[in-house]
């Protein structure tokens, strides 16, 4: 997971790089139980966009730890899904740290309006990655929506992930 959150955090860096909005990724080995993205990441986008991308060399440090593929068609008949990210406010802490700043409230009024059950485990996979603007670690959840036949346009995020638009799966 360490490893797949560097690769994830480097795409990510690549991605702002050519300011790419055309690229999504999918992870076509994860699961919910054991939790985990598993151990393959898909670039999905034109042939054109992926050169781009790859003339970064963005995968500078990781070719020892990656077998990259090279770029391929989609095969016929290839289901499409969403691959985006989902947030969770889990940590009453944080949440509660929040509070405090938005609010002007005191740690003990925080602690009375966020309490300790708001805290919850989610079963969603997910890696560790370093913001290229903020500099800081998050966990980024990763969830994989239902299948469908057919393919939906949009933009991608500088994770390579959206809301709306889907990936081919398979």
């Amino acid at each position: 997971s360490m490893l797949l959150g560097a690769l994830v955090s480097k795409l990510h860096r690549g991605l702002v790089d050519i300011d790419a909005d055309d690229i999504g990724i999918s992870f076509p080995a994860h699961q919910t139980d054991p939790r985990t993205l598993g151990d393959v990441l898909r670039l999905h986008g034109t042939a054109n966009r992926l050169h781009a991308l790859t003339g970064l060399r963005w995968l500078t440090g990781m070719r020892d730890h990656v077998d990259h593929g090279g770029i391929r068609a989609v095969p016929d008949g290839a289901a499409h899904r969403v691959v985006r990210r989902r947030q969770y406010k889990t940590n009453a802490e944080r949440l509660r740290r929040r509070r405090m700043r938005r609010h002007g409230e005191t740690y003990e009024q925080a602690c009375a309006q966020v309490p300790d059950s708001v805290e919850r485990r989610v079963a969603t996979p997910f890696v560790t990655v370093r913001s290229s603007s903020t500099g800081r670690a998050f966990s980024l959840f990763i969830e994989h929506g239902d299948c469908s036949p057919d393919p939906v346009p949009g933009a991608f995020s500088t994770y390579g992930l959206s809301r709306t638009a889907t990936v081919p799966w398979f």
